[in-house]
């Protein structure tokens, strides 16, 4: 789920979205999106925890933390949370983001 910043929806203009992931500090996996992500309007810093996906502004980087980050960075920006495992996450060669499926419709 991306949270409601400028960043977020940026990102989310691009989804779906495929991306080749390596290994960072064995705490995140990274990967290059199409084009950089927008940093106007960027929340407070935050430390990232597992289960975050950030955008890295100085790399151009996306970030899946799959163990809690280091303490906050003006630079990385938390986007939202991924639907999926830490464990899963840090042995992710590619991830496709997407959004989420809209729910049914209740019949009365």
């Amino acid at each position: 789920m991306l949270h409601d910043s400028p960043a977020a929806r940026d990102l989310a203009a691009m989804l779906p979205l495929t991306v080749e992931l390596e290994d960072f500090h064995g705490t995140e996996r990274i990967g290059y999106p199409p084009r950089e992500v927008t940093t106007s309007g960027t929340p407070a810093p935050a430390a990232a925890r597992a289960g975050d996906i950030a955008y890295y502004a100085p790399w151009g980087n996306l970030a899946l933390f799959y163990r809690d980050g280091p303490a906050p960075s003006p630079d990385l920006l938390i986007l939202g949370s991924l639907d999926a495992d830490p464990d899963t996450i840090a042995r992710a060669q590619e991830i496709t983001i997407q959004t989420a499926p809209e729910p049914a419709a209740s019949t009365p």
